[in-house]
């Protein structure tokens, strides 16, 4: 058994995809309480990815309730890594391209959240981790020019680079299918090169959703024929030299949208028998290089199981097999 990466999981899918015409948000304190809970042989989880977003983590928390938040996750035995900007008009924030406002709100929720993610760090409550963006945009609106679009996400990034710098932090892009200049493999590299900010600026791996990117939802010029494995392989060999932070998850090969939450790659258990991915072989994707060597670029990694039934997320069973194919990723793909 490998003791790094750390083993995380997601506080967000207590949230995203939950709301008026969904199932209710499930409080931060649950989240904790079930994912302190899980064991698989003495084994636990580390720590926890954060949503910076109410009624999980307020964006605009003082330093007071900062600190009270730190005091409450170390109570549980968990630390704090990866933290989600909430950069969508919904949430305060805008889309990166569209308006000089819109790109304004959307630049304060990354300055928000790099304070945030600072002083957690000074707290000594999180040893690792990335602010995550997107481009916050639709694809049909991206659509209308793509090419003059993927320059104005761009440059916003690069503004966002610019604050995080400030506050010592790193931003990690997700792509997805639904997010306009970032739903596809092709224009997701496109993007961060265009950018050119590497040591600020990575990519955020979900396997779930860059599955997706092989079958080519929204962007059916960037399909990828042939088996999946090799498909997926082509894929993470493009966008692995970017990659800073990486979630775990399955997938069953179709999209979903609910509640809060567009269209994206449906997140499956992991050992859903409809699941597509082999987790374990499918994560060496993108924690080995080409030639099979650990990579070692993140130093912890957390599942990801957005719009699951709130009776699933409430079930302690759920996160003992999550833990349990966490354990097995990082025995076959970690190090000491």
């Amino acid at each position: 058994m490998h003791s790094h990466p750390a083993i995380h999981n997601a506080m967000w899918p207590g949230l995203v995809g939950k709301g008026p015409d969904s199932e209710p948000p499930i409080d931060l304190e649950t989240m904790l309480d079930l994912t302190a809970g899980a064991d698989v042989n003495g084994v636990k989880f580390d720590g926890v990815d954060l949503f910076l977003c109410a009624p999980h983590t307020d964006i605009d928390s003082s330093d007071d309730e900062i600190k009270a938040l730190a005091e409450r996750i170390a109570r549980k035995g968990l630390r704090v890594g990866s933290l989600v900007a909430p950069v969508w008009g919904a949430t305060g924030g805008g889309s990166a391209m569209v308006s000089d406002a819109e790109r304004g709100a959307f630049l304060s929720q990354v300055k928000k959240a790099c304070r945030i993610g600072k002083k957690l760090r000074e707290l000594k409550i999180r040893p690792s981790g990335i602010v995550r963006i997107d481009s916050a945009t639709g694809v049909e609106e991206w659509l209308k020019d793509p090419e003059e679009n993927t320059k104005r996400i761009a440059a916003t990034f690069r503004e966002a680079c610019s604050i995080a710098e400030d506050f010592g932090e790193r931003l990690a892009a997700e792509g997805e299918i639904c997010w306009g200049g970032m739903h596809s493999w092709r224009r997701n590299v496109q993007l961060l090169e265009m950018v050119d900010r590497p040591k600020t600026l990575g990519f955020q791996a979900d396997m779930a959703h860059v599955m997706l990117f092989t079958m080519g939802y929204n962007a059916p010029e960037d399909k990828i024929e042939g088996a999946l494995e090799l498909a997926y392989l082509e894929v993470a060999s493009a966008l692995r030299p970017w990659t800073i932070d990486f979630h775990v998850a399955q997938n069953d090969g179709t999209v979903k949208g609910s509640g809060s939450h567009d269209k994206t790659g449906k997140h499956c258990l992991p050992y859903d028998p409809n699941g597509k991915l082999d987790i374990v072989r499918d994560a060496g994707a993108w924690l080995r290089d080409d030639s099979g060597k650990v990579t070692r670029a993140t130093q912890h990694i957390c599942w990801d199981g957005c719009m699951f039934p709130n009776a699933v997320m409430t079930d302690q069973k759920t996160w003992n097999d999550v833990l349990s194919v966490m354990i097995a990723v990082r025995d076959a793909h970690g190090w000491d």
